[in-house]
């Protein structure tokens, strides 16, 4: 729909940005799953008797892109 800035599909005057929306949907995905591992190792660490103790930095061999 035309005009409608608070899609995330439009871009800042509204009009249709299917590139951007790609990439913020890419973005997206990659953020969910990297919070998703980063669960899945403090699950790991905690039930085999260990804490984590510093932050846990990752980097998408994909992307390059470093998460801290």
């Amino acid at each position: 729909m035309i005009g409608d800035k608070n899609n995330l599909f439009n871009n800042g005057e509204g009009y249709p940005d299917p590139t951007a929306y790609g990439a913020i949907k890419d973005e997206n995905l990659l953020e969910g799953r990297v919070g998703f591992l980063v669960k899945v190792l403090k699950y790991i660490a905690n039930n085999a008797g260990f804490d984590v103790i510093n932050r846990i930095e990752l980097k998408d061999r994909a992307s390059g892109r470093v998460f801290k």
